[in-house]
């Protein structure tokens, strides 16, 4: 997580070409609280001075002589690897913001400049960026567990027996990796009740599920399945973890955020490799909305009717085509109500008959015990699941979520 104290300490360059202005701008910095301000007038100097000191911010004037703040991004995209710029632009000019915005920068602020505003932009910008290294970090950590455990597969082929029970110890470790990917504490929010469940298969599944509260005072959760299993399956939960959080936490609507997602997916992962996902927001009234992506359906039950309604998908799944777009639809919780989403895991697990458990066996379990509370249909969900498998080795995680309005 990022801290303020991070944002606070986080590398800043100021460029312009104008000495009052650069003192203006240091000045207003300092006393917003930030300790790590440098500057330059002299536009040329930015790249080599990024080169060296990997600033979290530059505040970039875009008029200045010799080289304007156009020219010096496009410096500055042959040193950021993965295009991201990490450009607050100063300027005058209307008409210069929505090209520098398509030029690469994130933001911008307008002169004569006012100490709000900017304070405003460069925090958001410097969570976003600080987010959006945690994230690089983490990833990278990530895929050199799974080249290790590559490396592990060959060798063990040629091991003693003793080795082949290392290896499994390595991969029971590669299992806690994956459980760090999901909430160590669920959540709470005002007005509600949560649960929820992930029984992944061969170590390390490709379920997971997710919840945040947002800057609006709504909170989001998400419970999305991966195609396949393992280590690949895991890496691609952990990159769409990532840019939701990401996303989420610099203000994107849900329909933006999963249609940035889903362009990400096509583009950094295999052809075979695609998501399901299941996303919703909520506030403290109960008022919200859901996004369906591919998923199997969601079941809401309605305490005053004792009815169930079926939340549908009417969009693609997440990585299949670089076009779609998704569009929420509202939903609400009255008191009383209870939100059931689940992996199809849940609905194809198999018992020794090879027959699944079913949708309609879901569905009494949830009818008979909404009365009771969603904890009440959490463990009739656990001790049906174990009861009808017998024990048997599942073929597909087993995730499941439930949420109750109480007030």
């Amino acid at each position: 997580m990022v801290s303020a104290a991070d944002i606070l300490s986080a590398p800043i360059l100021v460029v312009d070409d104008r000495e009052a202005n650069v003192r203006l701008l240091e000045g207003m910095l300092r006393i917003a609280g930030y300790t790590s301000v440098e500057s330059t007038m002299n536009p040329n100097e930015v790249c080599e001075l990024h080169r060296q000191h990997r600033y979290s911010l530059i505040l970039l004037d875009l008029q200045m002589p010799g080289m304007d703040g156009f020219q010096v991004m496009e410096g500055l995209k042959e040193i950021e690897e993965d295009g991201y710029l990490p450009v607050l632009v100063i300027t005058a000019q209307p008409v210069h913001k929505l090209r520098a915005l398509e030029a690469g920068a994130k933001d911008f602020v307008s002169k004569p400049f006012d100490l709000a505003e900017l304070r405003a932009r460069v925090h958001n910008i410097l969570e976003v960026r600080l987010l959006h290294r945690e994230t690089r970090a983490y990833s990278k950590a990530l895929e050199e567990t799974v080249r290790e455990l590559e490396r592990s597969r060959e060798v063990v082929r040629l091991k003693t027996l003793e080795e082949r029970k290392r290896n499994e110890q390595e991969l029971a470790m590669a299992q806690e990796t994956q459980k760090s990917l999901l909430p160590r504490v669920l959540p709470q929010f005002e007005n509600y009740r949560i649960h929820a469940f992930n029984a992944p298969t061969r170590y390390v599944g490709g379920d997971f599920y997710d919840f945040l509260q947002l800057s609006s005072g709504d909170w989001m959760g998400v419970l999305a399945d991966v195609s396949g299993k393992g280590m690949p399956a895991a890496l691609l939960s952990s990159m769409v973890m990532g840019a939701l959080s990401m996303e989420f936490h610099a203000g994107t609507q849900p329909q933006e955020v999963l249609a940035r997602a889903n362009r990400l997916l096509c583009e950094k992962s295999l052809p075979e490799q695609f998501m399901t996902l299941f996303l919703f927001l909520q506030n403290s009234e109960g008022v919200g909305q859901f996004i369906s992506a591919g998923h199997n359906p969601a079941y809401l039950f309605r305490s005053a009717t004792g009815k169930i309604e079926r939340l549908l998908s009417d969009a693609f799944f997440l990585g299949m085509f670089d076009f779609a777009t998704y569009e929420s639809r509202p939903f609400c919780l009255d008191s009383g109500d209870i939100l059931v989403v689940i992996s199809d895991g849940v609905t194809d697990a198999q018992n020794p008959a090879g027959e699944m458990f079913g949708e309609p066996r879901l569905l009494q379990i949830i009818r008979q015990e909404a009365p009771s509370g969603s904890h009440a249909i959490e463990q009739r969900f656990l001790k049906a699941i174990e009861e009808f498998t017998q024990g048997m080795a599942q073929t597909d995680d087993i995730t499941f979520m439930i949420i109750e309005k109480y007030q």
